[in-house]
């Protein structure tokens, strides 16, 4: 089976440019490219698609590249976007551009034959020279294209600002530097990108009359109507350090049953005839949904922290609570606890709750519990009394748990 059938089973494959031509390229090794702008210290779940993307094309012995926006960044995509980005300052996109390298080898192998390279478009448009640009890059661009695109035409309603019009300009130099420095001839990319994706394939033809494709993804949504990615408490981060490879388990093991399938699809290198099984009708929806949740979990976190965040689970939910290294915790004073510590005051404190009138709400409505007891009144002391091999358990609602860790 060839990487768009690979790609194409699995759910990637929106839209792509000259089909036939295109599967002739892939049947040779070939380098590609997707591009990430570094507006965060840490990418998220709503970047996972192109990275797997990228994981699958070199596991069929293409060479990826991995584009860091370094330069884009500090402009803005204003693809899918209701508003301006904040403008961020070149320290900004630099630090936040370290610290997400290191996220991607979890990923991608970059040793090795197939070995893929790690960029930055700031090395090359940071350094351009704003009037020779114009003179051969921009006189390519027709303006009317530009503003039929679907990335510009919904923002034209709202506002679109001169800096931000000059993204798709950018972004096909970027593939067109790529073209001419490593023959790169595939770009990768959510679907909003298409008119970006297609204006760089338009630039390599005019300026290197060589051909080049473009292969766009689904942008999902939940089947509940939810963006990928995001809960109650914000985006779901790639990094350990700002989503704990619990709650990162925990948002995948919760996923709709209607989303299960899709998900081991795109997110898990699971064979297809594997995902059928687990998934066919009769099987057990919360088996396939543990399975996604550890084989998310190993690739992103190892699978040791995978192992750990399934124990926790499994403790939480069906055994005696003694495997919660991997919960959420908050250290609690013995001295607090003596005195006694207003139930509604815990929840809201731990994050489990955004306010002390929704911590009142939630016992209110039954969803509150202290080590698995329902809570009957939100002012309910928390005392020594509570405490279970060392720690206390909160929960909120059937998914949401915190250890405080009694000192």
């Amino acid at each position: 089976m060839s990487i768009y059938d690979i790609l194409k089973e699995r759910g990637f494959v929106e839209q792509v440019t000259n089909e036939p031509a295109l599967l002739d390229a892939l049947q040779a090794p070939l380098t590609c490219y997707a591009g990430f702008d570094p507006t965060a210290s840490s990418l998220h779940v709503g970047h996972l698609l192109p990275i797997m993307a990228l994981a699958h094309m070199q596991r069929a012995g293409h060479r990826p590249i991995v584009l860091l926006g370094g330069g884009t960044a500090l402009i803005g995509d204003p693809s899918g976007k209701n508003e301006m980005r904040k403008i961020l300052s070149i320290e900004e996109v630099e630090e936040n551009g370290k610290k997400i390298k290191e996220q991607f080898a979890r990923y991608i192998d970059f040793s090795g034959g197939s070995a893929a390279m790690l960029l930055n478009n700031a090395d090359w448009l940071v350094p351009v020279r704003y009037i020779d640009f114009l003179r051969d890059i921009g006189r390519h661009f027709s303006v009317n294209r530009m503003i039929a695109a679907e990335s510009y035409k919904k923002r034209l309603e709202t506002g679109l600002n001169f800096i931000e019009f000059n993204y798709m300009l950018l972004q096909s130099y970027d593939f067109l530097y790529l073209n001419q420095k490593h023959a790169c001839v595939l770009q990768l990319g959510g679907n909003d990108q298409w008119g970006n994706i297609v204006a760089g394939i338009d630039l390599i033809r005019r300026v290197e009359a060589r051909e080049s494709y473009g292969l766009t993804f689904p942008l999902i949504t939940t089947a509940a109507g939810a963006k990928m990615g995001k809960t109650e408490k914000g985006a779901v981060w790639l990094d350990a350090e700002r989503t704990s490879a619990y709650e990162y388990y925990q948002y995948w093991v919760n996923a709709d049953d209607r989303d299960v399938a899709r998900f081991l699809a795109f997110f898990t290198f699971l064979s297809m005839e594997e995902i059928r099984g687990l998934t066919a009708e009769g099987a057990h929806i919360n088996a396939a949904k543990q399975r996604l949740a550890f084989e998310a979990t190993a690739i992103t976190h190892g699978s040791h922290a995978a192992g750990q965040a399934q124990e926790s689970a499994r403790s939480v939910f069906y055994g005696d609570g003694s495997h919660l290294d991997s919960v959420p915790t908050t250290a609690v004073e013995t001295r607090r606890l003596e005195e006694g510590i207003a139930a509604f005051m815990l929840f809201t404190e731990t994050g489990l709750c955004s306010s002390r009138s929704d911590a009142r709400r939630l016992v209110a409505e039954g969803g509150a519990y202290i080590n698995g007891e329902r809570l009957d009144l939100f002012d309910r002391k928390i005392t020594c009394g509570d405490i279970r091999n060392g720690s206390i358990v909160l929960r909120a609602g059937k998914k949401r748990f915190h250890k405080l860790e009694v000192r």
